[in-house]
């Protein structure tokens, strides 16, 4: 059995995940989500790394899986652990070095800045409850972090899967699915949700996440 190391995307906050643990868990697996101090304006990529790598040490068959920015932590951490398989879900797949301010020009997106109206384009598919729920622990993303290069110099050779939430406002799937094919050479794998598809649609990405189908050797494009 693996253990999974769930790494959120802004803010850093571990509740993130908390409705996908209980399935990696009851399907045999152990389930960690990491709680990264995303607010913090001295803790960026590197301090990130260290905290997920702190949650896996002695662990000797590691899968990251990764939303959103998480991905920039990710990959630098992939040097570090034992890591087996890799997801990427609603992800901004950086390049070797890229910092996460980067990534928004570098793959001709339009950066957001200011967010209006976080219900639609976050929440709109989110049980109100849950969403009720979450208000606890949104946080600010400190501006340290998206000034950093991500630590990695290649990509990794680790089987790979990129989920894309079908209904993701911010990250549309098929901006997504060029993004993936440009810098990876792979296919997306469609799941039901927005981009916080792990708190809306948790069953189906746990689902996603340990279907053997998945996973793709990742190759240069």
């Amino acid at each position: 059995m693996s253990t999974f190391v769930l790494i959120p995307g802004a803010g850093g906050a571990a509740w993130y995940w908390h409705r996908v643990v209980p399935r990696l868990n009851a399907a045999g697996h152990t389930a960690i989500a990491v709680d990264l101090p995303g607010a913090s304006p001295t803790a960026g990529l590197r301090e990130y790394e260290a905290f997920v790598a702190a949650a896996a040490a002695g662990e000797e068959r590691v899968v990251l899986v990764a939303q959103s920015m998480g991905a920039f932590t990710a990959l630098g951490c992939c040097e570090r652990l034992p890591v087996e398989r890799l997801v990427l879900l609603n992800a901004m797949i950086p390049a070797p070095g890229e910092t996460p301010g980067q990534w928004w020009s570098n793959t001709d997106w339009p950066e957001v800045d200011d967010i209006d109206d976080i219900d639609a384009l976050f929440l709109h598919d989110v049980p109100p409850e849950v969403a009720a729920a979450g208000a606890a622990h949104q946080r600010p993303e400190a501006d340290v972090a998206f000034g950093q290069p991500c630590g990695f110099k290649r990509w990794p050779s680790i089987p790979t899967a990129v989920l894309v939430g079908r209904e993701d406002r911010l990250f549309p799937p098929s901006f997504q699915a060029r993004v993936a094919r440009e810098r990876l050479g792979l296919d997306v794998i469609a799941v039901p949700g927005g981009h916080l598809a792990a708190l809306s649609q948790p069953e189906a990405v746990a689902e996603a996440i340990l279907a053997p189908t998945a996973w793709t050797s990742w190759s240069a494009p």
